[in-house]
């Protein structure tokens, strides 16, 4: 044995403490189980922080290290890391100054909400999504279409307006797409009293958090996993909205999804 030792270049107080680690019971077994049921939960798509909060949600108090330290030990790596819809075709109608610059920080619920579009090449077809995000909360509302028209937009504003009680400042932000400067856009915000902000042509970074979703919905819900025809994508797709409104926790949430936050929040006042 002190050959091997030897031959190996450990201490021998190394190798006999291994050893005498083998015979115990392991103490964090029962976490690895909850660590391990949480990451298949949300099919790999969290990392160490955003386990450590639900983890907390469990009742569980564990730092990020550990958490981080047991899924090296598990092998569990988190597995998230688009076509962008060019919507510009040149001046259509107003352009709006940018008046959200980059302030993506709301108060409250429907204060300020972003929204573009983007494209899903499935089955030989295209398919579009057009949402808006409340910034508050990044809380999702969402129209799918086959075609990008007027009426992807106008449905999703119809059916985001409905939140809405009358008493709200609000302003929502989008870029400079044919479809926010439609004469038709424009009259529902101003009998809406909403004020229009733009971003800037060809400056992504005006409108980060609506791409920044993008990314996520598009690694989590699009790459990792299959479909059988664009029927089955349209279901799949309305499910993730609903897991990521309702279940998908955010650590600027603290440890809470969108629609938890919001409702805690509303409880509170």
């Amino acid at each position: 044995m002190k050959s091997l030792i030897k031959l190996a270049e450990i201490p021998r107080s190394t190798y006999y403490y291994w050893v005498k680690q083998l015979g115990r019971p392991d103490k964090d077994a029962e976490l690895k189980s909850v660590v391990k049921e949480i990451y298949d939960e949300h099919q790999g798509c969290y990392g160490y922080r955003r386990i450590r909060d639900e983890l907390a949600n469990r009742e569980y108090k564990v730092n990020h290290k550990k958490v981080q330290r047991i899924m090296k030990e598990l092998g569990l790596k988190s597995l998230v890391r688009i076509k962008k819809y060019r919507s510009y075709k040149g001046k259509v109608g107003k352009i709006a100054p940018n008046i959200l610059e980059r302030n993506f920080k709301a108060e409250k619920p429907n204060e300020k909400w972003v929204t573009d579009i983007t494209e899903f090449k499935l089955f030989g077809e295209k398919l579009y999504l057009s949402p808006i995000l409340d910034l508050y909360n990044g809380e999702i509302i969402t129209t799918i279409g086959s075609r990008p028209t007027y009426s992807l937009v106008s449905d999703m504003l119809e059916k985001s307006l409905e939140r809405l009680t009358g008493d709200e400042d609000l302003i929502i932000h989008s870029d400079q797409g044919w479809h926010y400067q439609m004469r038709q856009y424009c009259q529902v915000l101003k009998e809406q009293g909403i004020t229009k902000s733009m971003s800037r042509k060809g400056n992504c970074y005006d409108n980060a958090v609506i791409e920044n979703f993008f990314g996520i919905m598009k690694s989590e819900f699009l790459y990792l996993n299959e479909f059988e025809n664009i029927n089955h994508f349209k279901q799949e797709l309305e499910k993730y909205m609903d897991y990521y409104n309702n279940k998908r926790i955010k650590a600027k949430l603290k440890g809470k999804s969108p629609i938890q936050y919001r409702t805690l929040a509303q409880q509170a006042a």
